[in-house]
């Protein structure tokens, strides 16, 4: 019989959803030692969070996040609310002993971030940020292959993030759906938010970044703010692309955007080593392209590989469906909850750690202050 893992959700919107869906997942299809319960979701609309807990099956709702971590009936609190508010839920769920799972980025800045380490290693509570693109099976297959010694040498590591959902100058900044555009909730733009997600996989992957050196753009300089009605200054990034230096030895280059033209969410990574190539494309996520430099000559060449096999061929596919047939974006935020919970069963943790997400937040700091001395900058 699976023990009960009570979650407490804080937050309802796009990630509130996927954290769900993954909650109400996970045990279809992983034989687990625990098993997630839906038992509270909360937000400070009462009405909103009512219709989104009966639609998702939360058993109760809370409009008070005090009132939520305060429970005896909740083992785990899920933060999917906007980046400001990530330190003062987080440390107070640690201090009641509740585990804490919390949306990337950790925090508005590595300052801040460090204080949560430190309150939850205090309390010594299980914690776990959602970087979920480590989940993607070809994304897992790519850190085995480079672990293994298939690319040798890393020379190059490319990534870039693009959408375009923000161009129009009307759109206005700030309030509940449009708080990314607030640098008093979100702390950055694309940095924070995309970029992000792009470092922590470059890090897995390739190793600690340990300089930088970056651009950043604000394209429209005034909106209208949602909560004041009047037009306020813009002071998030609309645009960032950083050179690095990793600690390998090996350089990278890193774009994001929301002024690119007709991408919506454009995550790629390129590899390059003295043996291989690996690169993969979030728009055909089953996919991973190696090129193997020990190939035949005749037959030398790009080749794609669909991470789709079982038999521990390809990370986490023969909990799925038959080999040949892929998943999808959602399947990543179920594998990252397997992860979790296995840890809980073992004693291991699960990655990224708060601690672990410290150092993306550490480089995310460092790109922003690069980018205003316009001057190389150590990461800290």
């Amino acid at each position: 019989m699976a023990k009960d893992f009570r979650i407490g959700m804080i937050g309802y919107g796009f990630m509130g959803r996927a954290h769900t869906n993954a909650y109400k997942r996970v045990s279809d299809f992983f034989d687990l030692e625990y098993r997630p319960v839906l038992k509270a979701a909360c937000a400070r609309n009462e009405e909103s969070v009512k219709a989104f807990a009966e639609n998702w099956g939360y058993e109760s709702i809370e409009t008070d996040w005090k009132q939520l971590i305060a429970r005896d009936d909740i083992d785990a609190v899920d933060i999917c609310v906007p980046n400001n508010l990530h330190e003062e839920i987080a440390t107070a769920a640690a201090e009641n002993g509740k585990m804490v799972l919390c949306e990337k980025p950790l925090a508005i800045d590595a300052e801040q971030g460090e204080r949560m380490c430190q309150a939850i290693e205090k309390a010594g509570v299980p914690n776990m940020v959602w970087y979920n693109y480590r989940r993607v099976p070809a994304v897992t297959l790519a850190k085995r292959m480079i672990d293994d010694g298939l690319l040798g040498r890393i020379f190059h590591y490319r990534a870039n993030f693009l959408q375009d959902w923000t161009i129009a100058e009307d759109l206005p900044q700030g309030g509940a759906a449009l708080w990314r555009l607030d640098a008093a909730a979100a702390g950055s733009g694309v940095t924070g938010d995309l970029l992000a997600h792009c470092i922590d996989t470059a890090i897995w992957l390739n190793g600690r970044i340990s300089t930088v050196n970056a651009m950043t753009e604000t394209f429209v300089k005034e909106r209208m703010h949602n909560l004041t009605g009047k037009k306020e200054p813009v002071e998030i990034d609309d645009a960032c692309a950083f050179l690095c230096r990793f600690s390998n030895g090996s350089l990278g280059l890193f774009e994001s955007t929301r002024y690119a033209r007709g991408h919506k969410a454009l995550y790629t990574f390129e590899i390059n080593g003295e043996k291989g190539s690996l690169k993969w494309d979030l728009h055909d996520l089953h996919r991973l392209e190696y090129f193997n430099y020990d190939d035949d000559e005749r037959v030398r060449g790009w080749r794609s590989i669909h991470v789709t096999d079982h038999g521990g061929d390809h990370p986490y596919m023969d909990h799925w469906w038959v080999p040949g047939l892929q998943i999808g974006y959602e399947h990543s935020f179920v594998h990252q909850v397997a992860d979790f919970l296995e840890g809980l069963a073992t004693g291991q943790a699960a990655s990224p750690t708060f601690r672990d997400a410290l150092e993306t937040q550490k480089i995310c700091d460092a790109v922003l202050s690069s980018a205003q001395s316009q001057s190389w900058t150590e990461v800290a």
